[in-house]
This record gives structure tokens, sequence and C-alpha cells, in this order.
């Protein structure tokens, strides 16, 4: 199967062939009128790449540095929610294949391996995102997990405090699951390969939260109670509080400003993530690439920027690194690669970005993504 996707777009509709429709929309959906949601992939035509001839790059060189280390590509895979679900053991499959790629995994809160069966399968850099909850001290006693497995990089996520309105998964009842009703057994029946694939692998249930039988049984219920015990009063004051909780690089994700920006870096971050969740929270909000170069001039030489929302293709990949953006973090687009094909999946989408920059790169003349980095906007165009 993996030989059959060229593209993530390719992925994205062998995913919707493969896995149930009511955990393929909560991927690809997002809020109210999703008009965000088309803002992160469209407004990438704001710019048009330099092209540059006869110039020998017969080798270029994808790697480069961003949240303290140097990295193989200038993309990496960012935290998504119940992979598990997507492909079973879905978090440890995409872990392998960050590390063979030698790029870092982010672990979402709602994952369905933990942080250390992660480190247990993988040798590779990873990270881990917190929502931080009312109880602090399950908060605590996440950071104490992601710790002993050796996390070097700490995300927290600031922009879902409120969750919004997402239709699709209001349509298809995901919104109000908590059990396995006998409807929804019908609709997964409808995709047999990913129900036995399921079965093999036993019942799902939130990684984190083992220990922890108050909330509930099942991935479903789980999800659910944690979503509840999310702080709605997260403040700058808690991200002064977390700086204080975690010794290693912390990351504000879900920043669309440049005030914010500096704000997170006035209370101890290392790095911001620029993104709007993609598309999922604030509908009519700017789209992500639109305010990275807001951004990148905010915090210029205080902390480390990064991107996600919307990364579709190489050239996307390649215009932010221009505007200002240290390395790229990848959602739907790895997440699709998984659902359709498992491990081999994600493989296969690294492998077509990586080689979509490299083309992009030898195209424009440039011999790697520093020269891309040191070059910045000069190699942009108004489109």
């Amino acid at each position: 199967m993996p030989a059959r996707i060229i593209n993530v777009e390719d992925a994205r509709m062998l995913a919707r062939r493969r896995i149930p429709k009511i955990f393929f929309d909560y991927i690809d959906g997002g809020a109210f009128s999703e008009r965000t949601l088309r803002a992160n992939t469209a407004d990438f035509d704001r710019w048009a790449l330099e092209q540059r001839v006869l110039r020998t790059v017969p080798k270029r060189d994808l790697g480069t540095t961003y949240l303290g280390r140097r990295n193989a590509l200038p993309f990496m895979l960012g935290p998504v929610g119940f992979l598990g679900l997507y492909a079973a053991n879905g978090e440890i499959k995409a872990a392998r294949a960050a590390a063979a790629a030698d790029i870092p995994i982010c672990l979402s809160t709602f994952s369905i391996n933990t942080i250390t069966d992660l480190r247990a399968v993988s040798g590779g850099e990873l990270h881990f995102q917190l929502y931080v909850l009312r109880d602090r001290e399950l908060a605590r006693e996440f950071l104490a997990d992601a710790v002993t497995a050796g996390v070097s990089t700490l995300y927290v996520t600031v922009d879902t405090t409120i969750t919004s309105v997402r239709e699709q998964d209001v349509r298809n009842g995901f919104r109000a699951l908590q059990h396995l009703s006998p409807g929804l057994l019908c609709r997964l029946a409808t995709r047999p390969g990913w129900c036995l694939e399921m079965l093999m692998a036993g019942i799902p249930t939130v990684g984190i939260l083992k220990g922890h039988p108050e909330f509930g049984r099942g991935a479903l219920a789980q999800a659910a109670n944690l979503s509840r015990g999310i702080d709605p009063n997260l403040s700058w004051d808690d991200i002064a509080w977390l700086r204080e909780q975690w010794s290693g690089r912390l990351v504000v994700k879900g920043v669309l400003s440049g005030e914010d920006a500096v704000r997170a870096c006035d209370r101890g971050a290392d790095g911001v993530i620029i993104s709007n969740h993609g598309g999922r929270q604030l509908d009519g909000a700017t789209s992500a690439i639109s305010v990275l170069p807001e951004v990148a001039r905010a915090v210029a030489g205080r902390a480390e920027v990064l991107i996600d929302s919307g990364f579709r293709r190489g050239t996307d990949i390649v215009k932010a690194i221009a505007l200002g953006a240290q390395g790229v973090l990848l959602g739907r687009a790895y997440t699709y690669g998984l659902a359709a094909a498992g491990e081999a999946g994600v493989s296969k989408v690294i492998s077509v970005l990586r080689d979509e920059v490299d083309i992009t790169l030898a195209l424009m003349g440039l011999a790697s993504i520093d020269a891309l980095k040191e070059r910045g906007t000069s190699v942009l165009r108004p489109a």
C-alpha cells in the first residue's frame, strides 16, 4: 500500500477508505465552517519561490538544528491524539518511523501508548505535549513520567482551554461518544481490516491514565473525563509555574501573535509553536503561515520559532523555513499515513516530504536547509 502513496493527499484518501468514518472525520475536520482549516493550506500560495538555474548543487543537506538538536530533516512529527485508534499501537509505529528518519516525535497527552512504551521500543528523540489539568498533582505525575522516559522537550498546549465545535464530530456522534453502542459497532464493522487489527491489540485505553480508575474504562470514556479535567482558567502565570516544574526545554504551542509569543518568552519559554490547532479551534482565525513573519520578528534571538497547521507539501516546509521558522511540525500529514498503512505509511509520508524538500532546494539553487535559513525571505516573491 505505501507504493500507492505519491503525496500526502494519496495517504489521506487511503486512510479514508481504511478506517471508520467516525475516526477519519475526527482527524480530517475543523471548527464551525472550517474557514481557518482551508486557509491553513491555501495561504501558502501568498508566496512564490525563487527559481535559480545553472547552479551546481549535486547533493543537498536537509539537516538542520531545532529544539536543541541537529535533526536530519527540517520537520518532525507533532503531537496528535489517539494515534492508537488509527492503527494498533499507532504511537509506537509513528515513533519507530521518526527514529528511523532521525527526527523527533512529540507524544500527545491523549495517546493510547505511553511515553514509557515509546522509550522501550525507540532510541529516538522523544518530546511530550501536556494539557494542563485542574489537578496539578496529576500534572506533576505526567511530568515525572516524561522525565523518567528521558524526554528533552515539553510542549504546553494553550489554545484548547475551551473546545470548539467540530461539526463533523457532532454529526457522527463523536462528541458524545463514551461507550461502544450497537449502532457504532455496526458502523465500525464496515472496516473489517481495521476491526481485526484493533481486536488483536486489545481494548484501547488512554495510556497515561493507567492506575487512575476514576477516569473510567476504555479510551472513549477516559478521554471524555480527561477533557473535562483540563483547566479552563489557564493563564500566563501557569506557564511560569510549569517553568518551575520542568527543567528541560519548554515550548508554548498555540501562539498566533507576536505579542503572545513575547509573553511566552517572558514566562521562561525556550520556544513557541505557531499553531491554530489545525483549524480545529477558533474558526476565522488567521492561518498559521500568515503570522509566521510577525512572530519571528517579535521573538528574534529570544526563543525558537516552530510552526504547524496546514503542511501538506515540501514546498510548504521550504516557505516556512524561509519565513523564519526553525522547524515544522507535521500533524494530519503523517496521521493519514499511519491510518493508511501503519508504520510503513508514516515512513512513506516522511520520505515523500523529504524528496519534495530536496527537489525544491535543488531547483532553487540551494545546497542545504542552513543555506535556506541564511537567505531567508530573499528567496521568496509575492505570488
